[in-house]
């Protein structure tokens, strides 16, 4: 079955075109018949030929992009057997006309051939059998006419005449070889020479025109953590990497008869074949994509690099055709990403909670632009206590609440700024916001020692943002401040950068800032950097304190404690909530407490109360 577009639109044009051609040079031969003969062969040859365009054009209204491959392999089919009723007809004329006695009659009849057979081999090109057989069929009675004329000067036209056709048919198959060439460059990828992004879209299109009551999996692949290795390695090791993994899911398909595709980078796209019924299409999908995943996750041996990788898969079912085409692919590519944020290296099917989780992602998206504007966000302080249970101070932590969404938490609406780029406005309103209340607080009777503000790595990172903490120290704290102002940043963004992080912080060290280290022990690097890191404090994430009643969680805090005061570093445990952890946290000699045992966040102004109490 040919899943080519650009055949089915090229045969298309060319009914047209013949028809016209038809139209411009029969009246010549009602001419001649006026001339020299009777005009009635001449008028029942454009009777037929008039029947055969009607036919044509009735072809050329037929096609249509949506029909389905089946439906456009039919109609080709026809086509093909119109183009050679249609060069056949001009044979009749010539066949009458050589028998005529008059020998202009002749004249016309062999230039009529010739030319009929000079258009068949153009525009016939992309049809290489078709083309053959109505060239070879056009240019044989030449030839023979010729040889049958019995003088020395028409053997030599008859050998012209069969030089001609092979002239002809060479012309022809080199355009239908670039014809060929050109489109497997526009259907291809050139890399791993699977099919691309153009060519999966319309045998997608294809199969969800088809599939009234059948059903198909979809399946949008991204390889995991690519970019590191494409980096790294370099491109080469990545350019090959790419075509074995390419490899790997041809071998796998081609047994399922599955469809392959590489979207571009290191996506790729895979459509299987009909199913009956939609538990088997994804009881179907499933299998395959835990045989795919396995697949992928075999090691690799590159140029001397072993390599391994494994990929995100989101799964799709097609099923009808009342959603577009692109709605599958942007199904899946949700369904992709969801995998991707449960940790890659799975597989997750979209359906329609996930389709109202990604909504509601895109409305926080949309929303969270006009905020500040709307003066949603706010500012809460969770007190931190000492072992005396006095309040020290506090982190400060963010707030939206949208009449739209509702109360949007952090974790929530954080990362989605940070990918949007507006953590860098968000976080300079929260910087001014915190910077005022501290100028309040340092003048105040609260006894306030220390106040955290959590910084973004992106924000932290940003070519403006010291330019950005130098205006803002100027502004409120022109003449000094007693209060301890601390940049927490969490453990994993640390790791980042590291070279032009420390740069960062040594400058932000002279402006007066402290920094800590947030969620602490939930990362893979920190112990290599925290000597190194110009931080004085560490915060123990309270994943870890929530589970100190489990006999190995308790002793992975006592280390990290005793890391921490082997460095001498300040130690916040966080999120304590029950007093037995805060018994055995006062055990280890731990120096802050934050958590609900002590206080939820709360606003400024109850803050300030519970510090007076």
């Amino acid at each position: 079955m040919n899943e080519n577009l650009s055949f089915y639109k090229f045969m298309h044009k060319q009914i047209l075109v013949i028809i016209v051609l038809n139209v411009l040079t029969a009246p010549g031969y009602l001419l001649m018949g006026y001339i020299y003969t009777s005009m009635l062969y001449e008028f029942l040859w454009m009777l037929m030929t008039f029947v055969v365009a009607i036919y044509g054009y009735y072809l050329y209204k037929e096609f249509n992009i949506k029909m389905t491959l089946g439906a456009k392999d039919r109609w080709l089919n026809k086509v093909r057997y119109f183009m050679f009723t249609y060069s056949s007809t001009w044979s009749i004329m010539f066949y009458y006309y050589v028998m005529n006695e008059n020998i202009e009659m002749h004249y016309i009849a062999i230039s009529t051939q010739l030319g009929t057979s000079v258009v068949a081999a153009t525009l016939l090109a992309s049809q290489r059998k078709l083309v053959v057989f109505t060239v070879s069929f056009l240019m044989m009675p030449l030839i023979l006419y010729f040889l049958f004329v019995g003088e020395a000067f028409s053997y030599i036209l008859s050998f012209f005449t069969f030089v001609l056709g092979v002239v002809l048919l060479y012309a022809a198959k080199n355009t239908n070889d670039y014809i060929l060439k050109s489109n497997y460059q526009a259907y291809h990828d050139h890399l791993t020479n699977i099919g691309n992004r153009r060519y999966f879209l319309e045998i997608l299109e294809s199969s969800v025109r088809e599939n009234n009551d059948k059903y198909t999996y979809l399946l949008l692949i991204d390889l995991d953590y690519f970019k590191t290795i494409n980096d790294t390695l370099g491109h080469d090791v990545g350019d090959e990497l790419l075509k074995e993994v390419a490899k790997r899911m041809v071998n796998l398909s081609d047994k399922h008869d599955n469809k392959v595709a590489r979207l571009g980078g290191d996506e790729f796209c895979i459509l299987s074949s009909d199913f009956n019924t939609q538990e088997s299409c994804l009881d179907g999908a499933k299998t395959f994509s835990t045989e795919l995943l396995k697949e992928i996750k075999n090691n690799y041996n590159l140029n001397g690099n072993h390599l391994y990788i494994s990929a995100s898969i989101g799964v799709s079912v097609v099923n009808t055709t009342n959603i577009a085409a692109a709605e599958y692919l942007k199904e899946a590519d949700m369904a992709m990403y969801e995998a991707k944020h449960n940790g890659r290296d799975g597989i997750i099917v979209f359906n329609e909670e996930l389709c109202e989780l990604v909504q509601r992602k895109l409305d926080i998206e949309r929303l969270l632009h006009f905020a500040l504007e709307k003066d949603e966000i706010s500012l809460v302080y969770q007190p931190q206590i000492d072992e005396k249970n006095l309040v020290v101070g506090c982190e400060v932590l963010v707030r939206w609440h949208n009449e739209k969404l509702g109360f949007v938490p952090p974790d929530i609406f954080i990362p989605i700024a940070e990918n949007t780029g507006f953590i860098i406005e968000l976080g300079e309103y929260i910087l001014y916001e915190a910077f005022q209340t501290i100028k309040e607080w340092d003048t105040s009777d609260l006894g306030i020692k220390q106040v955290s503000i959590n910084i973004s790595m992106r924000q932290l990172m940003h070519q403006d943002f010291l330019n950005t903490i130098q205006r803002a120290m100027k502004k409120y704290f022109r003449y000094g401040c007693e209060i301890n102002i601390i940049f927490e940043i969490t453990e994993t963004s640390a790791s980042d950068d590291y070279r032009s992080l420390v740069r960062v912080m040594n400058i932000l060290k002279r402006y007066g800032i402290t920094f800590s280290m947030d969620d602490f022990g939930t990362g893979y690097s920190s112990l290599s950097y925290l000597r190194e890191l110009p931080i004085e404090e560490l915060k123990i994430d309270k994943s870890f304190i929530s589970q100190l009643a489990d006999v190995q969680q308790a002793s992975l805090v006592k280390t990290i404690v005793d890391i921490a005061k082997n460095l001498n570093l300040t130690i916040v445990a966080e999120g304590v909530e029950e007093e037995y952890q805060r018994e055995y946290l006062q055990e280890l000699d731990c120096d802050l407490y934050q958590g609900y045992l002590y206080s939820k966040p709360i606003k400024k102004e109850e803050f300030e109360n519970f510090c007076r109490k």
